[in-house]
């Protein structure tokens, strides 16, 4: 997975996580250069449509909560087979192994970081988002003591069904009974599992563990844990009493909120009674695919035949028994009604919704009724293959052998992602919305060259790929050239202009010349000028001095003064003469310096010049 790219800008750095149902990794954001966390569904869950709807399902709902006690929910997406969401990355430490190796935590700090999850719960609940594997695992502490819930990998909105028929997902160890038994689940099943996480929290044990995930949610919803300070003294009692109103087995006598929750934790945190009063009962955990258990606790045997159990010996109020008796009486009447007993031959239509075609047909079977005409529909809400519409409805009473019509789902619709690269930013997110997606925030803006300000430059999933209805589309907007001041670097060294000049964006060209007043090696001008705009990327070109330029002083001896002044001049010197008697009239007779130095271009050469007496 090293230096594997998602979506084109997030750069794999390194493995950090694995879950039960997705391998987490650190990225790089290279659009807007942030460390994220890109969480992959493994390979396995890739081809199940139910997890890979659930998957998609995260993104979608966790993005819209923010709570600073919430992981950030960026992007999501399909790299060819594979799956991945790009998510806040968090620096920290999970509490799960915070306890593994600190030990218990002290009461009041575990009575903080509980008041942090229920504020993170609330939220969620407000928006209808049940996150359903709350656990030490899914709870990070950070190096300033915020706490941050993550993972709402199998959390869902309102009642829609993403889970198998007869199935629950979760963590056995955390699981709520009503969960354990695949009932429908409120905002009580979360505080449920917080109430397991604190117990651990604060005692280092788990209250229920066994030896495999079904036997551990049995003991849920069959046995009553060991109340904490039996575990830990140091425990106070009003902790205690707040951990165990939360794991209470019936829901209605659990917390009636997060926030009210929250509030007992926060008084627990300063020293104060909890409202709460009295108690209730309540290795790396994945979160996995369990059979739900009866209400009793008996698992399914082969057959379908329940298991038996024995009846423990207990005292009962004799009230009780007649309450179970006009139970059974109720009970009995209304099953009389169902077969006919007072309807003349009708039974009631049976509820399938949410049933796969096969449950269906052997619970309408059962009434006496049959399944009639079967039309398929895609659904946002419903998963492939589960029904979701009946006719006549649930309750109803019918004639038995009425045909029961339904409609099963085709799952979400897929749609095909319009090619909106050179388009201008408003006629690519009036395509993208057209075509039933969403766009993503924010929108990525890069320099360019070659596409114009305003006009879109790439877009992730690429134009034609099919993707399902409603999935966001992130695309890329060019903000045109980019115009950078040119810096001054004259008088600067060759290296220290480059170096400057490469900082801010430019490539450099260097030249050479001669110079008498800029020493060698200086820069003696550039081109473009200092403070003009230049395009990011652009050439800036530096002279370079050589320094003074020198000439070699010829042998002019022997020369007429005339021609030696020529000579001289033509190189660049300045010619002195001095005049001597000499038979020689107009003769050079000596010179200074001597022929063959070095001198600077500029420099005097003095002639002795013989003159008639």
């Amino acid at each position: 997975m090293d230096d594997r790219v998602f979506g084109r800008r997030y750069r794999v750095i390194e493995r950090i996580g694995s879950g039960g149902m997705a391998e987490v990794f650190k990225a790089v954001d290279e659009v807007l250069g942030r460390t994220v966390a890109v969480k992959v569904l493994h390979p396995q869950y890739a081809q199940e449509p139910n997890f890979v709807a659930r998957f998609r399902q995260e993104a979608q709902a966790a993005a819209n909560l923010s709570h600073p006690s919430i992981v950030n929910i960026y992007d999501w997406g399909r790299d060819d087979d594979t799956y991945y969401i790009v998510m806040e990355y968090v620096r920290g430490t999970d509490l799960k192994t915070l306890v593994e190796q600190e030990g218990p935590l002290d009461p009041r700090t575990a009575a903080q970081y509980g008041a942090q999850v229920c504020a993170a719960l609330s939220v969620a609940h407000g928006y209808g988002i049940i996150h359903r594997d709350i656990k030490p695992h899914n709870i990070v502490i950070t190096p300033d003591g915020t706490v941050k819930v993550m993972d709402f990998g199998i959390a869902r909105a309102g009642n829609t069904t993403m889970t198998q028929t007869g199935s629950v997902l979760g963590t056995a160890q955390y699981v709520s009974p009503e969960q354990a038994q695949g009932r429908t689940l409120t905002p009580a099943t979360d505080l449920y599992s917080l109430g397991v996480t604190l117990y651990e929290a604060v005692t280092g044990r788990l209250p229920f563990d066994g030896d495999t995930p079904v036997a551990i949610a049995l003991k849920h919803v069959n046995e009553e844990p060991v109340p904490p300070r039996r575990v830990r003294p140091a425990v106070p009692p009003a902790l205690e009493a707040v951990i165990m109103k939360a794991m209470r087995k019936n829901p209605a006598e659990r917390y009636e909120s997060a926030a009210a929750m929250r509030d007992d934790l926060l008084r627990v945190a300063r020293g104060e009674e909890p409202a709460a009063a009295g108690t209730g009962a309540p290795a790396i955990a994945e979160t996995s695919v369990l059979p739900s258990v009866g209400a009793g606790g008996e698992q399914p045997l082969p057959g379908g035949r329940p298991q038996i159990r024995p009846v423990p010996d207990r005292r009962t109020n004799p009230w009780a028994w007649a309450a179970v008796a006009a139970l059974v009486l109720v009970l009995g009447l209304g099953g009389a009604w169902a077969l006919g007993a007072f309807g003349g031959g009708t039974v009631a239509v049976p509820s399938v919704v949410g049933m796969s075609e096969e449950e269906a047909s052997a619970t309408v079977a059962a009434a006496g009724l049959s399944i009639g005409t079967v039309t398929t529909e895609n659904s946002d809400e419903y998963e492939l293959g589960l029904i979701m519409r009946q006719d006549p409805p649930a309750g109803t009473r019918v004639k038995k052998g009425t045909a029961i019509n339904i409609v099963v789902s085709a799952g979400v619709a897929m749609v095909e992602v319009p090619n909106v690269v050179g388009m201008t930013e408003a006629d690519a997110i009036a395509a993208i919305e057209g075509a039933q997606l969403e766009v993503a925030l924010p929108i990525g803006r890069e320099y360019s060259k070659e596409v114009p300000e305003g006009v879109v430059i790439s877009s992730e999933p690429t134009g034609g790929a099919q993707v399902p209805k409603g999935s966001k589309v992130a695309i890329v907007v060019s903000k045109g050239t980019q115009l950078v001041k040119v810096p001054d670097v004259t008088g600067k060294t060759k290296a220290d202009a480059q170096r400057i000049l490469e900082q801010a964006g430019f490539k450099v060209k260097a030249v050479e010349a001669f110079s008498d007043a800029v020493a060698k090696g200086m820069v003696i001008s550039q081109d473009p000028s200092p403070g003009v705009s230049l395009d990011a990327g652009g050439t800036v070109t530096i002279t370079v001095s050589k320094g003074p330029e020198q000439v070699t002083v010829p042998d002019v001896t022997d020369m007429t003064e005339e021609d030696a002044i020529s000579t001289l001049e033509g190189l660049g010197l300045i010619v002195d003469a001095e005049y001597v008697v000499s038979p020689d009239v107009g003769i050079v007779l000596n010179q200074d310096p001597l022929p063959g130095t070095k001198v600077n271009k500029g420099s005097t050469v003095r002639l002795t010049v013989g003159h008639a007496p």
